[in-house]
Order: structure tokens, then C-alpha cells, then sequence
């Protein structure tokens, strides 16, 4: 019997390959402004799924409730924070650019050089003979483009918070949607990796689920935590711009570095100023919210899984560079659960042996077998 195969027609092929990448590319060109949204808001229902059960359970069992509930906490944990942040930079950047552009920025005296011990004199001389060697005449020529330099990266910073505002109403509608029908989203992304790897794509998802949650509650809440009071320790304190520091103190915490980057100047600066007591008061309460971490951290990272902590402090870094404010929750997330199916595959494998001779001499032995 003959069997005759049917020749594969490769224009054909090749136009609809075409076709699929142009549709493809298409749908992502229309959706880019709602991804990095939606993927915020992915992580955030993943992490909080738990509570909403357990809020559902609380409310006779009623889903629309739940998620009116957990919409409204997302909006005071982030949209009121984030509006009280943006409000906060617009009052402090105004003298800054009234400054700049008024012509008035001159290079300061530094007088209080002279109180410190055994150095301030020749610094404080230091610093005016270097005015002497020109520094004011430098500073009279540079001070039209500091103004306008200075304004337009307010301008541009000011696009990226309206961008990061927008992205922050789009996790709201996003989150709220998820929350609503997550069942039938969670086994359709289930449905979709087995269709693409079988059971090996479902369990992708199951332990990508589990590094989105432990980011999230690991890192993320911890660092809210402890940003949180430790802003609260500056504004009590009476530190200046505290809701700025806040937000270095969130950064810092995101990236493992902890809040004490920033409390510890705050409370030299207290000191130094003579305010003693409340400096007393910010370090008692800096050693509470330092030592924090050491408690929160260890019990939710067990809820999903241990992480390196250089994939957190890259995640953090690359992701700000990448994706601006944003990128400071989905960088890590990211970064995690790649890491995550990665261990898994390469440990789907048993590990190599110990003893490199014995290895050699296996190969040896293979190739001599080869040869006969």
C-alpha cells in the first residue's frame, strides 16, 4: 500500500504564522496602557484571596459584599495614601521652583560648620576660600539654566505621578473585577497553561501563585509596615517633609535595606537641633520599627515561599528604573516567580554526584565502551 503524503504548501504556512503574530501584536499594542495595571492588580488579588474568603464566610457568604469591603480597603491602603504623597510633593516642590526660577538661588554661607568640633573652622574656610576662587561668579552664570532645568524635571516628574495615578485607578476597577469572578479567571489561566504544557503548565501557575504571594506578603507588607511607622514616627517628632522621607523609607524597605537609612539622620538631626526628647522618643521608637522586620517577615514569607534575597533587591532596583513607582511591586513579583519555575524545572532532575573522579572515570568508561 501506498501512502501518499500530501505536500505542505509553505506560502501557506508562512502567511498564516504571519497572520497569527500580526493579530497577536495587535491585541498587545491595544491592551499595553492596561498591562502593567492589571498586573499589579493580579498580584495584589492573589496575595489578599485568603482575606476575601474569609470576608465572604464573615458576610453570610456574599460575594458582592466581600468585594465591596476589600475595594474599599485597596482604596485607603493606596489611592488615599498616594493622593496624600502627591499632594504633599506639589506644597514642598513650589518653593523650589519659585526659587530656581526667580534668579534668587545663591550658594549658602554654611555658617554652622564653625560648631563642629576640631574641623568646622577649616571647613567653614575652606568653603569660603573656594567662594573667593570664583564660586559665585560660576554660580551667577549657571543659575538661568538651573530654572529651567529644574522646572522641566518637575514637569516630567509630574507626568509620571499622573501616569502612576492612572495606573492606581486601573488596579482599583481591575482588582474589584478579579475579586468578582476569580474562580473562572483563575481556571482559565490553569486551562490555558495545560492546553500550552500540560500538567507541567498548570503546576507553573500553582507555584507562580505562590511567589506572587510571598513577595507580596514577605516583602511588600512588611516594608508598608514598617514605612508606615516609622512616617508616623517622624510627623509625631515633628521632622520636616516626613511624608517624603515616608516614601524613601518604603523604597528602602522594598530594596531589604531597612527604615533606619533614613530615622537614624532624622535623629541625629534632632538632636543637633536640641530637641532632645523627641529625638530620645524617634530612637525608641526606631530600635521597635528597625528590630520589626525580624518578626513580620520570617512568619508571612512561610505563608508562600522563601525568596534570595538578591532577587528581591534587583527585582526593586530593576524594577523602578523599568516601570517607574509601579515597578517597585511588580518588579520583584516578577523577578520571583521566574525564579520560582526555574528551580522547579532544574530540580526536576536528581542533583549531580559529589565526587568529580568518580564522574571522570564513568566517562571513561562510557567512551571505551563507545570505541569497542
Amino acid at each position: 500500500m501506498v501512502n501518499l503524503r500530501q505536500p505542505r504548501d509553505v506560502a501557506q504556512i508562512l502567511l498564516s504564522v504571519l497572520f497569527l503574530a500580526i493579530m497577536i501584536i495587535a491585541c498587545l499594542w491595544i491592551v499595553q496602557p492596561f498591562v502593567l495595571g492589571f498586573a499589579w492588580a493580579s498580584t495584589v488579588v492573589v496575595a489578599t484571596w485568603p482575606l476575601l474568603l474569609r470576608l465572604q464566610k464573615l458576610l453570610f457568604g456574599r460575594r458582592g459584599l466581600a468585594v465591596l469591603v476589600m475595594t474599599l480597603l485597596l482604596f485607603m491602603l493606596f489611592i488615599i495614601p498616594i493622593a496624600l504623597l502627591v499632594n504633599s510633593l506639589v506644597d514642598s516642590s513650589g518653593p523650589v521652583i519659585r526659587a530656581a526660577t526667580s534668579g534668587d538661588l545663591t550658594l549658602p554661607d554654611l555658617a554652622w560648620l564653625n560648631s563642629i568640633p576640631l574641623v568646622g573652622a577649616k571647613l567653614y574656610s575652606g568653603w569660603h576660600s573656594l567662594l573667593e576662587m570664583g564660586g559665585s561668579a560660576l554660580m551667577a552664570k549657571v543659575r538661568p539654566y538651573i530654572g529651567t532645568t529644574t522646572t522641566t524635571w518637575f514637569v516630567g516628574q509630574a507626568a509620571h505621578i499622573g501616569r502612576f495615578m492612572m495606573h492606581c485607578a486601573l488596579m482599583l476597577v481591575f482588582s474589584a473585577l478579579l475579586y468578582w469572578r476569580g474562580e473562572q479567571v483563575a481556571l482559565g489561566v490553569r486551562h490555558f497553561a495545560t492546553r500550552l504544557a500540560g500538567k507541567r503548565g498548570d503546576a507553573a501557575v500553582l507555584l507562580a501563585a505562590q511567589a506572587v504571594r510571598a513577595v507580596a506578603l514577605g516583602v511588600v507588607v512588611t516594608a508598608l509596615v514598617q514605612a508606615v511607622l516609622g512616617g508616623i514616627g517622624l510627623a509625631i517628632s515633628g521632622v520636616p517633609y516626613a511624608t517624603v522621607f515616608t516614601v524613601v523609607m518604603l523604597m528602602t524597605c522594598l530594596a531589604q535595606l531597612g527604615p533606619l537609612l533614613v530615622l537614624v539622620p532624622s535623629i541625629i538631626w534632632l538632636y543637633w537641633t536640641g530637641d532632645t526628647t523627641w529625638g530620645t522618643v524617634l530612637l525608641v521608637w526606631s530600635c521597635v520599627v528597625g528590630t520589626m522586620d525580624n518578626v513580620i517577615r520570617p512568619i508571612l514569607i512561610r505563608m508562600g515561599a522563601d525568596l534570595p534575597l538578591i532577587l528581591i533587591l534587583s527585582g526593586v532596583i530593576g524594577g523602578l528604573i523599568a516601570f517607574g513607582m509601579i515597578g517597585l511591586f511588580i518588579g520583584p513579583v516578577l523577578l520571583a516567580v521566574t525564579w520560582r519555575l526555574f528551580s522547579a524545572w532544574v530540580h526536576e532532575v536528581p542533583p549531580p554526584g559529589t565526587d568529580p573522579d568518580l564522574i571522570l572515570s564513568e566517562l571513561e568508561d562510557l567512551e571505551e565502551k563507545n570505541k569497542q
